[in-house]
């Protein structure tokens, strides 16, 4: 009987499930948005019962769209948006609150306030790897703690239990059965030592957050539970987890140090393999776990930026300039590159490598002449003149990527993988299966079961589909990135 590996991608604006061969074919997809929510500014929150009936639902739709039966599914991976923040009751599994969204700053104020202790922010940096930022789930703990009414002496009591989203499907599929995460979402809380892979009591003590919330952190490849048979019908193994990033290193099969992978999804994020040693950034860069395999480490160097493809989706939805995002291609090739149009998305602020989070998006260089074109343009090379921030950075750091491979939503236009090999200087090489964050999930849960004996089996499932390279002059690379440096300046707040 032939086996397939299932991948639960739970992302910022969808939920999808998605069947794979063991070739890594994708033999049926099922996909469902759910609601953002702004309550105030700045502030993100998701409705965390609509994430879990998204999920169950693409569960069983992906199932009637194919032949496969859950019985032939030999392993479950699960991957997942970071740092999105979880609290509920241990007996009754209900919330507590709204899941704070890894975009959310409404703890900027009090990040700032514990970035005058020096010390601290050393201590977080070499510690985790991370800056003092709200991005991060450790200051979002808190403020769920401080600010539901009784939730703190809950805590304290065991009531309450933590989780990113990946966590929190682990419990609510197993039943209540599991309490698990994986050292790359551990990485991303805040609260991780990445060094020595535990959780670190110095930074519990910090943000006054009881160790007995936290889950058990877990190879990326390991036993995370089984899903319950009362949702599809049969038990199937959990056997690989890992964040939605660091799942899509895996997919692009980046297992070589110096390889590094772009995602473009609502955020854009390029991470390098720095191999077994992690690199300290000089250039605020982040310092993370890229996956942890049979109890060894493989870090990673990553640079984040809050809106990519949410760039698109507020063209669509918010000025209503296009009907859907399948149109911006064409609408780019209208518009003359060189328009002096920029639009810079920092509506939660900017992330990498200027971790600004009072700076608020602008449009800058308008004329009369500018038209939809051209500012749908300027929302695609914003995704481009922000991975070229971190490109920047990451050279700065002594550690230039030798391969960039893509994968994503975005990644399928032509228009900007073009662009962002002219502004990058470098190819840029895109895989036959886009899907490839959820392609990590799959290859890390068949490594646990077995389907896979190696790194080196996976990356022969890894194929090129086009290769993207330089057309624009290093003058004109260097003048059209000028502009965009003015424009970011334009905006910053600190």
């Amino acid at each position: 009987m032939e086996h397939y590996i299932l991948a639960i991608d739970q992302g910022t604006t969808s939920s999808r499930s998605i069947v794979f061969s063991t070739q890594g074919k994708i033999e049926a997809i099922a996909q469902q948005e759910f609601s953002q929510h702004y309550p105030q500014d700045g502030w993100v929150e998701h409705d965390p019962e609509e994430i879990w009936e998204s999920v169950v639902c693409t569960l069983k739709d992906v199932f009637e769209k194919c032949p496969i039966k859950p019985c032939n599914i030999a392993a479950v991976g699960i991957t997942n948006q970071r740092e999105t923040t979880l609290v509920w009751h241990k007996d009754t599994g209900k919330l507590i609150y709204p899941a704070i969204v890894w975009q959310d700053r409404r703890t900027a104020s009090q990040c700032q306030a514990l970035s005058e202790d020096e010390r601290l922010v050393e201590y977080i940096s070499d510690t985790t790897g991370l800056l003092l930022d709200p991005y991060f789930s450790a200051t979002k703990i808190a403020w769920i703690l401080d600010n539901v009414q009784g939730a703190r002496a809950q805590a304290e009591n065991g009531e309450l239990l933590f989780g990113t989203i990946d966590t929190f499907l682990i419990w609510r599929l197993t039943a209540g059965k599991s309490h698990k995460t994986d050292a790359t979402n551990a990485s991303r809380t805040m609260l991780f030592d990445i060094k020595n892979q535990c959780w670190d009591d110095k930074l519990l003590a910090t943000f006054n957050i009881p160790k007995c919330m936290l889950p058990q952190v877990m190879d990326c490849a390991a036993d995370f539970g089984a899903i319950d048979a009362s949702i599809v019908g049969h038990a199937i193994p959990i056997l690989g987890v890992a964040g939605d990033q660091q799942a899509a290193l895996v997919g692009q099969a980046c297992f070589e140090k110096g390889m590094a992978k772009s995602t473009y999804g609502t955020g854009c994020f390029m991470i390098l393999n720095t191999g077994d040693s992690p690199l300290h950034s000089k250039n605020r860069l982040l310092t993370t776990v890229g996956y942890r395999l049979n109890g060894k480490t493989t870090f990673a160097l990553e640079g984040s930026i809050f809106m990519a493809g949410a760039t698109v989706q507020w063209l669509r939805d918010g000025l209503k300039l296009i009907d859907d995002a399948s149109e911006t291609e064409a609408l780019a090739q209208r518009a003359r590159r060189d328009n002096g149009v920029f639009l810079v998305p920092a509506f939660t602020g900017l992330g990498a490598p200027y971790w600004d989070p009072n700076a608020r998006g602008a449009i800058l260089g308008l004329t009369r002449d500018t038209g939809i074109s051209e500012i749908v343009a300027a929302g695609l090379q914003s995704v481009c003149y922000q991975t070229k921030d971190l490109q920047k950075a990451m050279e700065n750091d002594g550690a230039r990527p030798t391969t960039i491979r893509v994968d994503g939503g975005m990644a399928r236009n032509d228009w900007v993988m073009g662009f962002l090999s002219d502004i990058l200087g470098a190819e840029v090489e895109r895989p036959e299966n886009t899907e490839t964050t959820a392609l990590g999930a799959a290859f890390l849960a068949g490594l646990q079961v077995g389907i896979y004996q190696s790194l080196e089996a996976l990356t022969h499932c890894w194929q090129s589909d086009s290769v993207f390279t330089p057309r624009l002059t290093k003058a004109q690379r260097d003048k059209a990135y000028e502009g965009w440096q003015a424009a970011v300046d334009r905006i910053r707040c600190d």
